[in-house]
């Protein structure tokens, strides 16, 4: 029976191999030019060497990246400390008249102190009760505090690594987004977060990564844009210098 079965499976493939000669002989006719038999040759690997060696200086990186992230409809502000980055969300949250808020649980981010700026509201940080349905509690969360692992200056983009201290839905689900962005991780090119990661290994690698490039946007086929349907309707990129 493994035999036969092992014969009809080889016939089906040749069939399949003399359809498919047929298919590429006809276009080849119908072009009037013989058929290419041999792998063209790719001389060239990855992006070209002037783009490799293509560097902003710091200024210029945060200077393009808020210029790009501002055009895809988000909010750039640069601040000097965490102190003032806890500032600017105290005063966002009191703007909205926020209940809930919700940070990734990083240490970096417990220094923000919202639990004492904001005593009238409910901080919470991501995975602190694994008892809790910690995706219900962010779709009900007005702001969402994250720390991003790279800003890139070319696309106007936030990278954002989740892991279980840093979940994904706590940058997805709020209605607005404050990502905090130390001034050392703006890079230039897309390619030089491409790049780390690789160097990460297999088994290092974050459970996702996520570019963020504004608020989330989605047009129906007739192009009507509407914003924050599968996302935070507003994002805050506020870069920080001291850190």
């Amino acid at each position: 029976m493994s035999n036969t079965h092992e014969q009809l499976l080889k016939q089906l493939e040749e069939q399949s191999k003399q359809k498919q000669e047929q298919f590429l002989n006809h276009i080849a006719d119908k072009l009037q030019r013989p058929r290419v038999m041999n792998r063209p040759s790719h001389p060239f690997r990855g992006a070209p060497a002037f783009w490799q060696q293509y560097e902003l200086d710091e200024q210029e990186r945060l200077m393009q990246f808020t210029q790009n992230f501002e055009a895809a409809g988000g909010y750039v502000s640069k601040v000097q400390s965490l102190q003032q980055a806890s500032a600017f969300i105290t005063e966002k949250a009191l703007e909205m008249k926020a209940k809930y808020v919700m940070r990734q649980d990083v240490s970096l981010l417990e220094q923000l102190g919202l639990e004492q700026e904001l005593p009238q509201l409910t901080v919470t940080r991501w995975n602190e009760d694994r008892e809790q349905d910690w995706k219900s509690r962010a779709a009900e969360t007005d702001i969402g505090v994250v720390l991003a692992d790279y800003a890139v200056a070319h696309t106007g983009s936030i990278v954002l690594m989740s892991s279980k201290e840093k979940g994904r839905s706590v940058s997805l689900l709020p209605t607005l987004l404050v990502a905090i962005i130390p001034r050392s991780v703006v890079v230039t090119k897309l390619g030089e977060v491409l790049g780390k990661v690789d160097e990460m290994g297999r088994e290092a690698l974050p459970a996702g990564i996520h570019f963020v490039s504004g608020p989330s946007r989605s047009a129906d086929i007739e192009n009507d844009l509407t914003i924050g349907v599968h996302g935070p309707g507003l994002v805050y990129a506020v870069i920080v210098d001291e850190l």
